[in-house]
């Protein structure tokens, strides 16, 4: 049976920051995916609430990467263990292994996509609808085709390559609302 996503937050870059927090379940697997800043912690915890979860039933928090936009408010879920680009946390257990190809649940994966940072990943989520692919590649749908922030612009353009060579039906950007890839998503 395949995941079920859902966008708790949606993000934006500007003068003000936020960014794009995602809920995904499958079987006993409750994820969270960058809870990064919002304006009030209220527009992740009300949608969350809203879906029948609890913070407390969270299993898993995914950091697309450390900066502080997208991990932020991950203490909100205290019985979750988070995941990164090197390892597993869970209390005061820290447990080595390299995100890519990670599985969290049957159908939610971890894919390494350095570029913006050289630590980032992307979630993999097999949804009814297709494959989603969670990630801080693109910012919004319109990119931007160069990130200013990027440690590595040409790695983060083979990323790109790499995630849109898996045919996602949709992306969910770092900062934006999701968007179907087509011919003019920047690469």
């Amino acid at each position: 049976m395949p995941a079920r996503l859902d966008v708790l937050t949606t993000g934006y870059a500007g003068d003000r920051v936020a960014s794009t927090v995602v809920l995904v379940r499958d079987g006993d697997a409750v994820i969270v995916v960058d809870p990064g800043m919002v304006r009030h912690r209220s527009q992740i915890l009300d949608p969350l609430a809203g879906l029948g979860v609890a913070p407390e039933a969270v299993t898993d928090v995914v950091f697309s990467h450390h900066h502080p936009d997208h991990t932020l408010n991950a203490a909100l879920f205290p019985a979750a263990r988070f995941h990164d680009h090197w390892a597993v946390y869970c209390g005061d257990e820290w447990t080595d292994r390299p995100a890519d190809g990670a599985e969290l649940a049957p159908s939610v994966t971890l894919k390494t996509t350095p570029g913006h940072t050289m630590e980032d990943i992307t979630t993999l989520v097999e949804t009814a609808s297709g494959l989603v692919a969670c990630t801080h590649l693109w910012w919004s749908a319109d990119g931007p085709a160069l990130d200013p922030l990027a440690e590595d612009q040409r790695l983060l353009e083979g990323s790109r390559a790499a995630v849109l060579d898996l045919r996602p039906s949709l992306i969910v950007p770092g900062h934006g609302a999701p968007f179907d890839p087509s011919a003019v998503t920047p690469a």
